[in-house]
């Protein structure tokens, strides 16, 4: 679409936004002064955009029917194969459905993105099909990530794989569950909050979220930069990390990417806990709704990694306590100002914009009627912040999860891991249809306060399954130092090794 010169009316418009007050004559002058620039902006209008080429057949593929897809996980089926071989050769992947695949529809979990179509892979994406794999489709996720929960997605709620009726929680839900049931060997998830490793501790599966930029973001819907995480979320340890090995390392377009220590991850299964030193973090087991029989499961599991030969010991990292609320200021305002009124990207970063995509989420604004009541709240708390304050929480916070992220380094610098529960409580009962909004929020954030903090401080971390509880999983989560997945690989590893975590 061609950029024309404001109409004087619009013109006056802009100025009233900015502060100023112009005249007639003003107006005439203003607009004169722009057409050099207009000039340039339709220049740019006609260029091709730049973006990778599409290197593998698919077709769109279909949504498949209740019956097919009874706990609501799939939102678009569609067989995409990769190179005759490589290390992913006989695996399937599934994607959640804020990754670009092109060709595919994606709408992120909105009905106001529905109707949109990527025009290139994201960089997991790529990797996945050159490395052999097979992409079956994409999994629903909660309405623009915006939820811990799985019960906010506009195409309805999403199913715990072990009991219907039950959260399998978010945002990720849909790629825990297709995992769990065996549906896709493996599956891509997102992390802003917890949204890998909230739905891994709930469905009963590994979810890795790794170092901050150490997987690439690149061609998957971002909610703000300081905390997009993108990893992998498998029915087994080695599978976990057979994908990371996959996924991980520079793309040369992602600004989060800050020289990658990669490693070979496979390599560390097989190398046990003896001699390692893990601290389990007391005030992980001390948050808001925090179940007793969910603490005693992760303690009896920090029991077996002790007697596996690891040196285990309780711990207080006070700013635990913190961290959430830290938190909050970044990941309220990163979303109010990227993700939604900046069009999916905002501006100052050097990164690979889809343009299509920014475009299509434009279409928000006519429609945020239809926004989730979690997003419907997070829009309206961080304008109102923005509004009145600026974004100097923001900065704050960014300041300050600098010394967050110093008090988990310190005890990292005593400890080769940290353990506490993945979510305070097992996943907890779907909102019914029509339940309020305080339910239907409550739900949806309830879990997050020991995942959320490590989206912040970027350490890696996983969340494995050590047991069950009224029929229903609980998550551990190990916390490791930047850039040391392997070490949390070998003790997963291990603890996996010790028996069947169904039994524990």
């Amino acid at each position: 679409m061609a950029v024309s010169l404001p109409t004087p009316t619009q013109l006056l418009d802009v100025a009233d936004q900015c502060g100023l007050s112009l005249t007639d004559e003003d107006v005439m002058s203003f607009r004169a002064l722009m057409q050099p620039s207009v000039d340039a902006y339709n220049v740019v209008a006609a260029l091709p955009d730049e973006v990778p080429l599409v290197k593998y057949p698919r077709t769109p593929g279909y949504s498949p029917d209740s019956d097919e897809n009874p706990r609501n996980a799939w939102y678009r089926k569609s067989s995409v194969k990769g190179a005759a071989s490589g290390k992913l050769t006989g695996k399937t992947i599934a994607l959640k459905d804020n990754i670009m695949l092109a060709g595919v529809p994606m709408m992120n979990g909105s009905s106001t993105l529905e109707g949109f179509v990527p025009d290139f892979d994201a960089t997991v994406v790529m990797r996945i099909l050159d490395a052999g794999g097979e992409i079956l489709g994409k999994t629903h996720c909660e309405h623009f990530c915006m939820s811990g929960g799985s019960h906010t997605g506009s195409n309805g709620p999403v199913h715990n794989p072990h009991k219907m009726g039950y959260s399998a929680g978010g945002s990720s839900s849909g790629s825990a569950v297709v995992v769990a049931l065996g549906e896709a060997d493996m599956a891509i998830g997102g992390d802003q909050g917890g949204s890998i490793r909230m739905p891994a501790s709930f469905s009963g599966i590994y979810g890795m979220k790794p170092t901050w930029g150490l997987v690439p973001y690149t061609g998957i819907m971002p909610i703000e930069i300081f905390v997009d995480h993108t990893g992998p979320m498998t029915a087994s340890v080695a599978d976990n990390a057979l994908l990371l090995e996959v996924l991980a390392g520079d793309d040369g377009y992602d600004p989060r990417i800050r020289a990658p220590v990669v490693h070979d991850y496979t390599k560390a299964l097989g190398g046990g806990v003896k001699g390692m030193k893990i601290g389990i973090v007391r005030e992980g087991f001390e948050q808001a709704g925090a179940e007793p029989a969910v603490n005693e499961s992760v303690r009896e599991a920090a029991k077996r990694l002790a007697s596996l030969g690891a040196t285990v010991e309780e711990i207080s990292i006070p700013a635990h306590n913190l961290a959430a609320a830290v938190w909050m200021p970044i990941g309220t305002e990163g979303m109010t100002q990227t993700m939604m009124f900046g069009d999916g990207y905002g501006l100052s970063r050097p990164d690979l914009y889809s343009t299509a995509l920014m475009k299509a989420h434009r279409g928000w604004r006519e429609q945020a009627d239809s926004l989730s009541e979690t997003t419907k709240m997070m829009l309206l708390f961080g304008t109102y912040i923005n509004n009145t304050f600026g974004p100097r929480y923001y900065g704050k916070a960014q300041n300050i999860s600098r010394r967050v992220t110093a008090a988990y380094d310190a005890a990292l610098a005593k400890f080769d891991l940290l353990l506490m529960p993945t979510t305070p409580m097992k996943a907890t009962p779907l909102p019914p249809p029509g339940a309020s909004r305080e339910e239907v929020i409550g739900r949806a954030f309830e879990m997050i306060s020991n995942t959320a903090p490590f989206d912040i401080t970027h350490h890696p971390a996983m969340s494995l399954p050590c047991g069950m509880v009224d029929g229903l999983p609980v998550g551990l989560m190990l916390i490791g130092k930047h850039f040391d997945e392997p070490t949390i690989y070998r003790a997963a590893h291990a603890f996996e090794q010790s028996g069947d975590w169904k039994t524990m």
